[in-house]
């Protein structure tokens, strides 16, 4: 049996298709990058206008490449929050009609729950528990997962996400918008030792802090005479390729030290690093190194499935598939959901 999964929580339009056994059997994704660029950032409106556009010829993509019908489907899940309203209701609205005209079950997913879930997509066989360190433009916090579907929080950011202070700095530097992939590219031809971020500390909590790295970024751009570029395509300087590279450095650096910090006190036996920073090759290197070290399983999902991606999202609601769930006459979008309520409460049997 088949199933289908759909993700609209952001700027990205997403469906897959996986098997009875979570193999990913298809997955399409439309980006709005092109739409979004000349504004420096996700605009809500033109992306709940694109979202409208794209569902329907994503979904039928996902099930063409996947090579079966609607027929084939015995149930839905999609995102349901946190994220965008308008994005999210395109998505859960297309879910929960599908499922009303065939007759289908349909649940819905914490966006959190699933990039956790991405790391058991291409490793099934990692072990509990497991500690997941998210990092993406809006989430960046550890979880430690003790079985499917039960999560409890180790540490948060206390202000920007990782991935916002990356794409906050490119954009004040005059990079090209998404920041945080130019950002990772430009760093390799930079030092990272040429300029000095000062490590950042958090009082009495268990916390990411990247607002200091960022307000240092723009205090070493100014005492530098560097001036943002004027295209995004145009040259940059050595001094900006050195920032950048610093900036990578400080960034990854604060990432890996509280994910030690986080062995040291869950003692998991695997590390998963998820989100669509863990996409950046420095953090991927790092947190490689810092599991062979502590001798813990890792998984790193391909860059792919790292961005916002329907696979995912249907790894981590597909145990309750399985158990029959459904969930369409209560199930709504919600901007605001932290990770912990009724839909990650739930164990898949298999687990118990």
């Amino acid at each position: 049996m088949l199933f289908l999964g759909i993700e609209s929580s952001c700027d990205d339009t997403c469906a897959a298709v996986l098997d009875d056994r979570g193999v990913v059997r298809s997955s399409v994704v439309s980006s709005q990058v092109r739409l979004h660029a000349p504004y420096g950032g996700v605009v809500p409106e033109i992306a709940a206008r694109h979202h409208l556009e794209a569902i329907g010829p994503v979904v039928a993509q996902a099930l063409a490449d996947a090579g079966a019908g609607l027929d084939a489907i015995g149930g839905i899940a999609v995102t349901r929050g946190p994220g965008l309203i308008g994005s999210l209701l395109v998505g859960l609205s297309y879910a929960r009609g599908l499922a009303l005209r065939r007759g289908l079950p349909v649940v819905g997913v914490n966006h959190l729950e699933g990039h956790i879930a991405s790391g058991w997509l291409e490793c099934p066989a990692l072990p509990y528990p497991a500690l997941a360190l998210v990092v993406s433009g809006g989430h960046t916090a550890l979880w430690r997962v003790a079985a499917p579907g039960s999560y409890v929080e180790a540490a948060r950011t206390r202000d920007d996400a990782a991935g916002e202070a990356f794409d906050k700095v490119a954009k004040m530097l005059g990079l090209a918008y998404p920041g945080g992939p130019v950002i990772d590219r430009l760093a390799e031809r930079g030092n990272p030792l040429a300029v000095a971020f000062g490590e950042v500390r958090t009082k009495g909590e268990a916390a990411f802090s990247f607002s200091g790295y960022k307000t240092a970024a723009r205090v070493h751009a100014e005492r530098l005479g560097i001036r943002p570029l004027d295209h995004p395509d145009d040259p940059p300087c050595s001094d900006l390729l050195d920032l950048v590279a610093a900036f990578r450095y400080a960034v990854v650096r604060e990432l890996v030290r509280r994910t030690r910090q986080a062995i040291e006190s869950e003692r998991p036996r695997a590390l998963v690093l998820a989100g669509g920073v863990a996409a950046n090759r420095l953090l991927r290197a790092e947190i490689t190194r810092l599991a062979d070290e502590r001798g813990l399983a890792l998984s790193i999902p391909p860059p792919r499935y790292c961005a916002d991606n329907a696979a995912m999202i249907l790894k981590a609601g597909l145990p309750r598939l399985l158990d029959g769930a459904d969930e369409l006459e209560t199930l709504d979008a919600t901007a605001y959901l932290p990770l912990g309520g009724p839909e990650s409460a739930h164990r898949s049997r298999r687990h118990r």
